[in-house]
């Protein structure tokens, strides 16, 4: 495939170089060159496959917006942008496109995902509990986006809303924690990324299995087939 990422940090880097080691052709673009998605015109994209963003919530809407009327697929890790999610929606299916986003890419933390949907009931049986997130000091969201995807995974199967506490230290890569707490005993729940290569690797098996693919998907989708 002819891929597209968006974004020259530390994941958007580590997707490009997973994506050629996996023998895609690959191009990145910085936020310098790409200003108010200034370079995702539809000729510019027209022998492009799926676009992959890692840039900002800033950034994120208008290279959305300009894929969709490119007719372009396109993949976001970007978070940030959820409050959005409707737009988002309408731009989609107005472009007819292909559209894939995740709050994290990591295969093992959407497994989490379902271990925290399960642990979820604890909280109608007299268990309290709370959302404790940690990253490297560079990140600019807070709560992570893994972080929200949490709190409403919990609230869906509980009802129970739980507080979030982000913490910002050093070089982190990403640390999740659920922590459920009764009167008799605790149970922590915890996933910790090690590197960001699970998350390079998801972004692009997300766009390879998004090529072809029309409509409004969850990496959940990639994973469920």
């Amino acid at each position: 495939m002819n891929l597209l990422v968006l974004g020259k940090g530390k994941t958007g880097s580590l997707v490009a170089a997973v994506a050629e080691e996996r023998g895609h052709q690959v191009r990145a673009l910085g936020s310098a060159e790409n200003m108010d998605a200034r370079a995702l015109t539809r000729e510019a994209l027209a022998s492009v496959d799926v676009v992959v963003d890692f840039t900002t919530p800033k950034a994120v809407l208008a290279n959305i917006a300009a894929c969709a009327i490119a007719g372009t697929n396109m993949v976001v890790g970007t978070t940030g942008w959820n409050e959005s999610l409707p737009r988002v929606r309408e731009l989609v299916a107005q472009g007819g496109i292909g559209f894939l986003y995740a709050a994290n890419f990591s295969v093992g933390v959407n497994m989490f995902f379902e271990v925290a949907r399960t642990a979820a009931a604890a909280l109608g049986r007299g268990y309290r509990g709370e959302i404790v997130e940690c990253h490297h000091a560079q990140k600019k969201d807070k709560p992570s986006g893994t972080a929200a995807r949490l709190q409403k995974i919990v609230e869906d199967a509980s009802g129970v809303r739980l507080e979030i506490t982000s913490l910002r230290e050093g070089d982190v890569v990403g640390r999740h924690e659920v922590r459920l707490a009764s009167s008799g005993d605790t149970m922590t729940l915890v996933h910790e990324a090690q590197s960001r290569r699970g998350y390079a690797e998801g972004a692009v098996l997300a766009a390879e299995w998004l090529a072809g693919r029309k409509g409004f998907f969850e990496f959940r989708n990639v994973l469920q087939s």
